[in-house]
């Protein structure tokens, strides 16, 4: 991987409705955003935190971070990169948008998002997990964890909060042993030019529908190239996924 290419950012607000604050609670120690920032940088050399808070923007300064302070009228955190970017007049050729609330992603699965970019047609990229039997049925139903399918040449025909495609003939209980369902991990990498048209664009109808941003680029006729990871993310949304995150911290990190 040519780490020159790529530049990481990480959108964070402190402005959450369900969980106010969020990127500085600190997890054994030490805040979820110095987390974020801190795997990012195994294996990226290019990192900034993209805040519309000082409060963050000074926490990210304070353990030695790079941050940039953007609008705080930004709608989506795929803005709030756009504007981070230009900002840091990098230059990087791709852009990589990891979110604030995801303290264990894993260098691996930036890697793999990186990888995508072997191909030179790629302009956005995205990462799935397959869902295992051992997952359950409850978890492939949850409208909050977006399905994805794939075509031959690993790019994203549609994603859905509906479990797609519905197999047909068989009792829902026997789908994930009779089809590989993909979950969405939200990770995302753009190709700086394209990140700058897909900012103009308005919301999309399914976009709208489905509350999925990423259905806005497909509607307007980008190509989603996909890398695929075995490894799960944890991410933060309210204060007791903040429990569940110290526990997974403790148990399978220890630090």
């Amino acid at each position: 991987m040519d780490k020159n290419k790529f530049i990481g950012i990480i959108p964070a607000r402190y402005a959450s409705t369900r969980f106010p604050g969020k990127p500085l609670v600190e997890i054994c120690g030490k805040s979820m955003i110095r987390r974020v920032y801190e795997q990012v940088s195994q294996i990226l050399d290019c990192v900034y935190v993209a805040t519309d808070d000082n409060r963050i923007y000074e926490a990210v300064e304070a353990f030695g971070g790079k941050a940039v302070m953007t609008s705080d009228q930004h709608k989506s955190g795929t803005d709030r990169c756009f504007e981070a970017y230009n900002k840091t007049m990098s230059g990087k050729e791709i852009v990589i948008n990891i979110q604030g609330d995801e303290p264990f992603i894993q260098p691996q699965q930036i890697q793999a998002l990186c990888d995508c970019f072997d191909d030179p047609t790629a302009q956005i990229a995205t990462l799935v997990k397959p869902f295992t039997v051992e997952d359950g049925e409850a978890a492939l139903f949850n409208p909050n964890s977006p399905k994805v399918v794939l075509n031959k040449n690993s790019e994203a025909i549609y994603f859905s909060r509906s479990v797609i495609p519905y197999k047909r003939g068989a009792e829902t209980k026997d789908w994930l042993s009779q089809h590989t369902y993909y979950k969405h991990i939200g990770l995302y990498a753009y190709r700086a030019d394209v990140l700058g048209e897909i900012t103009k664009h308005p919301q999309s109808s399914l976009e709208l529908t489905e509350s999925l941003e990423q259905l806005r680029w497909i509607e307007n006729g980008y190509k989603i190239k996909v890398g695929i990871t075995k490894m799960e993310t944890i991410g933060i949304d309210t204060p007791e996924d903040l429990a569940r995150a110290e526990k997974f911290l403790r148990e399978h990190i220890g630090k």
